[in-house]
Formats: structure tokens, C-alpha cells, sequence
């Protein structure tokens, strides 16, 4: 797993156990990246949601982003989030908390504008996550959303202020992109 990307591009990063998180696949990560560049010019700041390694929050880093929030429940993720960051040369453009999502979203007062959701697939919060999102300060009038699912767990077009933008499908993982407001 590397970053694919900008000024830091081609640093290998390390990956938790296998059991603790599924690593986003090099190809899997440039898609979504790709599809940001077309379809958003806001990166300031970025939250990574069941981050894992970090690989998407740093990715983004690496393509421009300012700060950037990581969380994730389990010890072991954060310590390898913080480790990439420090081989990244990024910790003092993040935060990692080392809290579950749904407490992390009581206490985070940044509006984000790009949010990425890469649960374990056996999860289905997915869904009401969104839900909790959209109707929540964190989401700023131009946000985006990304979220990586199975297709066990298909989401809605529509939460309420969130509008499906794009849809892609990479093997088992499908990335369903959100804006807030109008669609595009």
C-alpha cells in the first residue's frame, strides 16, 4: 500500500492486521481520487471515518488538503495511523482520535470538506451514518462524501441535504459519492 499522489507520492505506508481493517486498494484509492479531482476543488479539511492506516486521509494530504481528522476505535489503527503520518512527514497537519465514529462525531466542531467513510463491510452503519451527517454541523455547504461499501449494504440516492453524485464499482467495493445540496 503506497500513496498514489502529490508531493509524497510512492511512500510505501504501513497497514494494520488484516483482521483490525481491509486496506483500500491501490487501484480502488486512484479511482476515488480521480473522481474527486472532476468533481470538487474544496480539500482544506478532511475527516477519514474508520480510518484504518490512514491511507485516504493521507492521500489527501498528500494532494493538497491542510488538515486532516483520522478515527478510528481500535489502538492498533491509531498507532498506525500515527506511524504513517510520522513517515509521511504530516503530523502536524492531523489528528488522530482513537474513539468509535459515532462518539467522534459528538465532539469534532470542524466543517469538513471532504469525508471519508471506509467501515469493515461486516458493518452496516453506513446508512444511518449518512443520515447522521447530513443533518450535522460537520457537513459544510460544499462538502463531499465518500463512501466505501459492499453491496450487501446498498445506500440511498438521497439523505436528506446529500445527493449521490457518483456510483463506481471495484470488485466488492462499491464507492458511492455525496454532495451536500443541489445535484450535479
Amino acid at each position: 500500500m503506497r500513496v498514489t499522489g502529490g508531493k509524497i507520492k510512492g511512500i510505501q505506508l504501513k497497514a494494520p492486521p488484516r483482521r483490525l481493517a481491509r486496506p483500500t486498494t491501490n487501484l480502488t484509492k486512484g479511482a476515488i481520487f480521480s473522481i474527486l479531482e472532476n468533481i470538487t476543488s474544496y480539500w482544506d479539511c478532511i475527516l477519514d471515518l474508520y480510518a484504518g492506516s490512514g491511507a485516504l486521509g493521507i492521500e489527501a494530504l498528500s494532494r493538497g488538503a491542510e488538515w486532516a481528522d483520522f478515527v478510528d476505535h481500535s489502538k492498533k489503527c491509531c498507532d498506525t495511523i500515527k506511524y504513517n503520518l510520522d513517515k509521511a512527514g504530516l503530523l502536524a497537519k492531523a489528528h488522530v482520535y482513537c474513539c468509535s465514529t459515532s462518539k467522534a462525531i459528538t465532539f469534532l466542531n470542524n466543517a469538513y470538506d471532504i469525508v471519508f467513510m471506509d467501515p469493515p463491510y461486516s458493518n452496516p452503519s453506513v446508512d444511518s451514518l449518512l443520515t447522521t451527517l447530513s443533518n450535522s454541523e460537520l457537513i459544510a455547504e460544499n462538502s463531499t462524501i465518500v463512501a466505501c461499501h459492499a453491496n450487501r449494504f446498498p445506500l440511498n440516492s438521497n439523505y436528506d441535504a446529500l445527493h449521490l453524485v457518483e456510483q463506481r464499482r471495484y470488485g466488492d467495493t462499491f464507492i458511492s459519492i455525496y454532495q451536500k445540496g443541489g445535484n450535479l
